[in-house]
C-alpha cells in the first residue's frame, strides 16, 4: 500500500499544495459532506424517496421523467459527483502537500471511502423500498464521515514541525473535563440513534402517498410517540451535561479551543430544543423536521470538534498548573507536574 502511494506522489510530481491551500480544502469537502446530508433529508421530507424505484438509473434512464419526486431524487444523486470530487480532492492533494504529512492522507482517503460507501448504502436503501433499517444506516454512515471529516479540518490547521505524529490540541486539559467530553460525544452519538428512530415511526418515512413504507413499528400508534419522547428526554440529557461541562470548561480555565465550540453547542441545542418542540406541537410539519436535521447535522459537528479541542487524555495522577500571564490573565501554555518532581 505505501509503495503505490510513492507511486502516486511521483505522478503528481508537478504540483504541490502548501498547508493554507490545504485547511481550504479540508474546509471544503467538511462542507460539502454537509450539504449532501441535508439533501438527503429533503429527500425524504419531500417524499420522493423512491421518486426513482431502481438505481444507479432513473426507470432504467440516463434521467429521470419530468415529475417533482423523480427530479428531486435524482438531483441528489447527481450532486453526490462535486461531493466526491471534494472528499476525493481532499485524499489526493493530501499527497501533495508540502510538507508532506501522513496523517492527513490517511484521514483524506477515508472521505472518498466514505462516499463510496453511501452511494452504496443508498442504492440498498432504494431497492430495500426505504426500509427504516437501510434509511437509519445511510444517515448514521453520514454522521461517522462527518468525524472523518472534522478530523481532517482540525489536523490540517496545525502545523507542527518537532513531532511525525502530529496533535494540534492546545494546552493539556484536566483528566476530568476530557473524558466528560467524549462521554459526551457518545452520547450525542446515541441522541442521533434515538432521532433517526424517531424519524423511522414518524410520518416522513420517504415515500409518497400509496407508497408502502416498511416504518419502525413494535406497537401500533403507540410507536411513534414513545420513541419521540424517549428522543427527547435523551436530548434532554444531552443539552444538559454540555451546559455542565461548558460551565466546568469556563471554572477550570480550559484553553478557548475547547470553551467556545463547548458555548455555541449550548446555544444550538437550545434552538434544537426548541424547534423539537414546536414541530411536536404543529404534528410534525417538513420544514420544521428539516430545520431539524439541519441542527443535528451542525450540533454533531461542533461535539466532535470539542472532543478533538479537548485534546489527549493525559496521565492518571497528572497535575495541570496553569502560568499566570501579565495583567493576571492565563497563558496559553500550561505546565504538567506530576508528584515528587
Amino acid at each position: 500500500m505505501q509503495a503505490r502511494l510513492e507511486r502516486l506522489r511521483e505522478r503528481t510530481n508537478g504540483y504541490t499544495v502548501t498547508p493554507a491551500q490545504y485547511v481550504r480544502v479540508a474546509y471544503v469537502a467538511l462542507g460539502a459532506l454537509t450539504v449532501i446530508v441535508l439533501t438527503g433529508a429533503a429527500v425524504r421530507l419531500t417524499g420522493s424517496g423512491l421518486g426513482c424505484p431502481t438505481w444507479p438509473k432513473c426507470y432504467g434512464q440516463v434521467y429521470p421523467p419530468l415529475n417533482s419526486h423523480a427530479v428531486i431524487e435524482f438531483s441528489n444523486r447527481l450532486l453526490t459527483a462535486p461531493v466526491s470530487i471534494a472528499a476525493g480532492l481532499a485524499w489526493l492533494l493530501a499527497l501533495r502537500r508540502r510538507p508532506y504529512r501522513r496523517d492527513l492522507t490517511r484521514i483524506g482517503a477515508l472521505l472518498p471511502l466514505g462516499v463510496i460507501g453511501q452511494a452504496v448504502l443508498g442504492g440498498f436503501t432504494v431497492k430495500g423500498a426505504l426500509d427504516y433499517g437501510w434509511v437509519m444506516g445511510h444517515f448514521a454512515l453520514s454522521m461517522l464521515l462527518l468525524i472523518a471529516a472534522v478530523a481532517l479540518v482540525w489536523r490540517a490547521r496545525s502545523e507542527p514541525s518537532d513531532r511525525p505524529d502530529p496533535d494540534p490540541a492546545p494546552a493539556p486539559t484536566d483528566r476530568r473535563l476530557v473524558l466528560g467530553v467524549r462521554a459526551l460525544t457518545v452520547w450525542g452519538a446515541v441522541t442521533i440513534v434515538a432521532g433517526t428512530a424517531a424519524t423511522a415511526a414518524g410520518p416522513h418515512a420517504g415515500g409518497s402517498p400509496g407508497q408502502k413504507i416498511n416504518r419502525l413499528d413494535f406497537d401500533g400508534r403507540g410507536t411513534m410517540d414513545f420513541v419521540i419522547h424517549r428522543h427527547g428526554e435523551i436530548a434532554l440529557v444531552f443539552g444538559l451535561a454540555s451546559v455542565l461541562l461548558w460551565w466546568l470548561a469556563r471554572r477550570s480555565h480550559a484553553a478557548p479551543e475547547l470553551v467556545r465550540p463547548l458555548r455555541i453547542l449550548c446555544i444550538l441545542l437550545a434552538v434544537q430544543g426548541a424547534v423539537g418542540l414546536d414541530q411536536y406541537e404543529t404534528h410534525l410539519p417538513t420544514e420544521l423536521v428539516w430545520v431539524h436535521v439541519g441542527l443535528a447535522s451542525v450540533s454533531w459537528i461542533t461535539t466532535v470538534w470539542a472532543a478533538f479541542a479537548a485534546g489527549r487524555l493525559q496521565p492518571r495522577g497528572a497535575r495541570i498548573s496553569p502560568e499566570p500571564a501579565p495583567g493576571g490573565q492565563l497563558a496559553a501554555g500550561v505546565s504538567l507536574k506530576f508528584p515528587g518532581n
